[in-house]
């Protein structure tokens, strides 16, 4: 069958000058694969027999993006085009990278060398699509298979494990039954893989249209190494659900949130997460056994602790999880909880400290000596406000400092 893929300009200008000078060239991989699909690939790259001092030299302006695999980066505009030669992958040392690389002018060698059937397809508008395995047809049949022998696959590259359970969720696709199998033989290979990598799968993963898929980790027995931590979780207790946002901390929140707050945020750590989403997963952890406020003084007490982001994502957490677990609110409670932090927040009602009608700077010229005192006090002021906001004018707190400030003493 026929098939035509629309290649961007930039990239199809690329295509074009490699075949001038003698070189042909092809759109490979992901962008495929999407196209096929009718997603919108979020790269274009290209394959080539021109070695990557050819493809240099007749751009001129390029990027060595890895250059010792054969990968050099073309510009255009403000979006990169990797171009990387056709090559053949030597042994491969630690699980993940191979040793040696050579080159080939056979694209056949370069595609057989790629992960998944649907991944190792090129196309140029000459030839059409070279779907040498069976890409198409496994994508037909909504099915996610290893190029030759999945063993040889996963062993050249463990992380191709976790990349196959993140396709599965991101395309709502089946693993091949001997690529799943092959997985679970080789799940102790993923010992190699950097918790960065692993990290970079589940995210993808988590923030698919089915996140519940995460249950395929222990299901292929990889949870082990992701982390010890991580391997606490219990597999059958895994339910979020498509309704929550495709948002990182939330994704990661309701999965996580079995575990105590600070198991949470050691798992987190131990797969090098950024600090805000550690911080943000673990107050979500904490917070969504506990009710965000029955009062509009306690649900100020609630915002406080928190951005408003945060305090929404919390919301939003609660709303996704209920049908799973039992919070201490119903779907009424929830909407009247968010009407009345929609008043707070038009009312302008203190919240934070940064919104306290007086300063460390108003105490300290009020003849409070700076230290720990001036801290003490401004958090009682807030106390004082959460409770009674109209009281946030600096006449009024002005005038229950000294009382706060024998209170402090005492």
């Amino acid at each position: 069958m026929d098939v035509a893929i629309h290649i961007p300009r930039a990239a199809a200008e690329i295509i074009g000058k490699l075949k001038r000078h003698g070189f042909e060239a092809y759109v490979v991989g992901g962008c495929v694969r999407d196209a096929l699909l009718g997603r919108e690939p979020g790269d274009w790259d290209i394959t080539t027999p021109a070695k990557p001092e050819q493809v240099k030299a007749i751009f001129g302006r390029t990027v060595d993006t890895g250059i010792k695999h054969g990968t050099v980066t073309i510009l255009r505009g403000r979006t990169g085009y990797e171009v990387t030669t056709y090559r053949i992958d030597g042994e491969y040392e630690d699980g993940r990278h191979p040793k040696t690389v050579e080159f080939t002018p056979d694209l056949e060698e370069d595609l057989k060398r790629r992960d998944f059937t649907m991944n190792a397809m090129a196309y140029n508008d000459d030839r059409g699509l070279v779907d040498i395995f069976g890409g198409q047809k496994d994508m037909e049949a909504r099915l996610i298979r290893c190029v030759g022998r999945a063993e040889d696959r996963f062993s050249e590259d463990a992380l191709r494990i976790l990349r196959a359970l993140r396709f599965a969720a991101q395309l709502d696709f089946e693993i091949e039954e001997e690529t799943e199998a092959a997985a679970r033989r080789m799940a102790p290979n993923l010992v190699h893989v950097s918790k960065e990598r692993i990290q970079t799968e589940l995210t993808k993963l988590l923030l698919s249209e089915n996140p519940d898929q995460i249950r395929r980790v222990f299901d292929c027995g990889a949870a082990r190494y992701v982390s010890d931590t991580f391997a606490k979780l219990d597999p059958e207790r895994i339910a979020m659900g498509r309704g929550l946002p495709a948002k990182k901390s939330l994704r990661w929140a309701a999965l996580l949130r079995q575990l105590e707050p600070a198991e949470a945020k050691q798992v987190l750590r131990e797969l090098k997460l950024d600090n805000d989403t550690i911080a943000g997963v673990g107050t979500l952890v904490e917070r969504w056994r506990l009710p965000a406020g029955r009062t509009q003084a306690e649900l100020r007490r609630t915002m406080s602790r928190m951005t408003p982001e945060l305090f929404d994502d919390l919301l939003r957490l609660k709303e996704g999880i209920m049908e799973y677990d039992r919070i201490p609110e119903s779907r009424e409670d929830l909407a009247r909880i968010q009407a009345d932090a929609a008043q707070i927040r038009a009312r302008g009602d203190c919240i934070s400290l940064k919104m306290l009608a007086v300063t460390g700077g108003d105490l300290i010229a009020a003849g409070m000596k700076p230290g720990r005192q001036v801290g003490e006090l401004l958090a009682r002021l807030l106390e004082l406000v959460l409770e009674h906001p109209e009281k946030n004018t600096k006449e009024t707190l002005m005038d229950a400092v000294s009382a706060l400030a024998d209170r402090c003493k005492a």
